[in-house]
């Protein structure tokens, strides 16, 4: 991060150097480039919303409001560097450091607790299986949380998730063939140790006394609206795309990092070349 830092501080001074005698057009244009770069941040965060059911939409309006967020602020500084106030820019700047700081400790974050959890090989099918205890506290703290899960169980249950396996395969080789998503594998079905033998892609045989002393097996039912969704299972399928979103989100803060911190970079040079240029201007 410091040999980034280092890296933009050159930069800035390179560019400033050839921005003549008004560092100000440089700032103009950085800012508009900026307010682009905001509403593409809004454009992600819609982008997440279309790819995603209402269960799964946990980052979607805080990726939306931060491109909002950003656009209003470089909005105040380019008007700001075009009628050449000093406060809107000063506050522009203490905006985006304070935004910058945020991304920076959102991202860590982020990282730190996406770094653990992954899904585990079936015998004789291509889907995983996950397991609640290899994800992050706060992950299992969350998803733990009864008000919360009710909620999103809810969801699940009217999300199509489960109920369209059976249709979109008709043969049971088909089903051991398919890649599961992590919410498929572990909400639809129960977890193989159980020893339920599967009758199509949405029922299994539960006569069958089961060979694993998990408690999801006997959580289990045919039932639609059971299915394994009380299953620790159905809460480690969940993680697993949780997991995947924030570092999607993680991924995507860090390309924003560096950008944000360009532009902070060249405001602050910018603001000090023009109070330079104005000190040296003699007074009548």
């Amino acid at each position: 991060i410091l040999d980034i830092f280092r890296l933009e501080l050159f930069v800035c001074n390179l560019m400033l150097r050839h921005a003549g005698r008004d560092p100000h057009i440089m700032m103009l244009l950085l800012l508009f480039v900026e307010q682009i770069l905001a509403i593409l941040v809004v454009g992600f965060g819609f982008w997440m919303s279309t790819h995603n059911d209402e269960c799964r939409r946990s980052l979607t309006i805080p990726v939306m409001g931060l491109g909002g967020v950003i656009f209003l602020m470089s909005l105040a500084g380019f008007v700001g560097a075009w009628k050449n106030i000093s406060c809107l820019l000063w506050t522009y700047l203490i905006m985006l450091f304070v935004v910058l700081v945020a991304i920076m400790v959102f991202t860590v974050l982020a990282f730190i607790i996406t770094n653990t959890g992954t899904g585990h090989a079936v015998p004789g099918s291509r889907y995983k299986e996950y397991r609640l205890q290899d994800y992050s506290s706060w992950f299992v703290k969350q998803l733990n949380d009864t008000d919360k899960w009710t909620h999103l169980r809810s969801c699940l249950v009217k999300s199509d998730d489960c109920n369209s396996l059976s249709n979109r395969y008709k043969t049971l080789k088909q089903y051991k063939l398919a890649e599961l998503t992590p919410i498929e594998s572990g909400c639809c079905r129960p977890p193989a140790e159980c020893g339920y033998p599967a009758l199509n892609a949405s029922n299994f045989d539960l006569s069958y006394h089961p060979v694993s002393t998990n408690v999801d097996c006997k959580l289990y039912k045919n039932d639609r609206f059971l299915r394994c969704y009380d299953c620790n299972s159905c809460k480690a399928g969940v993680a697993q795309y949780m997991k995947t979103e924030w570092r999607v989100v993680a991924i995507f803060n860090v390309i924003l990092f560096i950008i944000l911190s360009f532009v902070y970079f060249v405001g602050c040079c910018a603001r000090r070349h023009a109070g330079g240029s104005d000190s040296k201007v003699p007074r009548r």
